[in-house]
């Protein structure tokens, strides 16, 4: 019998779209993107609790609705955790409202709540990325960003190439991290000599760093050049964003809801809850 792999540390897996064809794998990827850059924008000017609840509940309803799997979430490291930790350590010598007392002690919890804040909205902001990349083929953002940049043409914006550099970065990150993975666990398989002084474990690592980035550089421009024959082969580099990508009318039902959220928090967040919460210290 194997041995349960309960404890085992799941990998980040980004840019690689889970499997299934639900409602919102068949979103246009333009009502993604924007859907996405909306909700930025709210955070950026309203980051209450409030709009993050909502949009952590909207995130959740999606994840739902698109049926990804927990094994798609990766594990968070322990270090991760002890960083927040230590953050949120220093964060409460901020002081600031509202103030607890401990004893004969009074202690502002104003800087905690909001590093707590931020945190959270971190984490609601990487998880929409993470929404997107796997209910999203990455063929598909190229021409949506060429759609979407179409009014920028009246400027002479290059919107075409752009398009083309960011599904090529899209497709060639995953190839790379996968290469990078291969090269780190050959260079950990091979035989080490251990040093005897400082200066020569020094010497060593700094050795073994420049092979390790030379080794990478090599297999990224053998990738490159791989690419650009396939890209060649298949009709240049237009072709990649040339394909038709319009939205549907799953697309505007999509973009009525979202508004309908982002109202609501927003209606919520400058009247009745949003005053009620404890608000930036000071």
């Amino acid at each position: 019998m194997t041995a349960p792999t309960r404890g085992q540390r799941k990998p980040v897996v980004l840019l690689r779209p889970v499997p299934g064809n639900s409602v919102v794998h068949q979103l246009w990827a333009g009502t993604k993107l924007l859907g996405v850059a909306i909700i930025g924008v709210l955070l950026t000017f309203y980051p209450g609790w409030v709009p993050i609840g909502f949009v952590a509940l909207l995130a959740l309803v999606i994840a739902r609705l698109a049926h990804i799997p927990r094994g798609a979430v990766p594990t968070i490291p322990v270090w991760l955790w002890i960083v927040i930790a230590l953050g949120a350590l220093t964060a409460t010598f901020a002081g600031g409202a509202p103030v607890i007392d401990v004893g004969s002690i009074e202690i502002g919890l104003g800087g905690l709540v909001n590093f707590l804040r931020l945190t959270a909205l971190a984490f609601v902001l990487i998880g929409l990325g993470a929404l997107v990349s796997w209910t999203t083929n990455v063929a598909d953002i190229a021409p949506a960003v060429a759609t979407l940049g179409r009014p920028l043409r009246v400027f002479r914006i290059p919107v075409d190439d752009w398009a083309v550099t960011i599904a090529l970065a899209l497709r060639a990150f995953p190839m790379l991290i996968d290469e990078f993975r291969t090269l780190y666990a050959a260079r950990r398989l091979r035989p080490k000599e251990r040093a005897e002084t400082f200066r020569g474990r020094i010497r060593r690592l700094v050795s073994d760093l420049v092979d390790l980035l030379a080794a990478a550089v090599t297999v990224a421009l053998r990738r490159a050049d791989e690419m650009g024959d396939a890209i060649t082969t298949r009709g240049g580099a237009g072709q990649i964003s040339a394909a038709p990508s319009r939205p549907k009318s799953r697309d505007w039902v999509a973009f009525a809801i979202l508004a309908v959220v982002c109202g609501t928090a927003l209606a919520l967040e400058l009247t009745v809850l949003g005053t009620s919460l404890p608000r930036r210290g000071g």
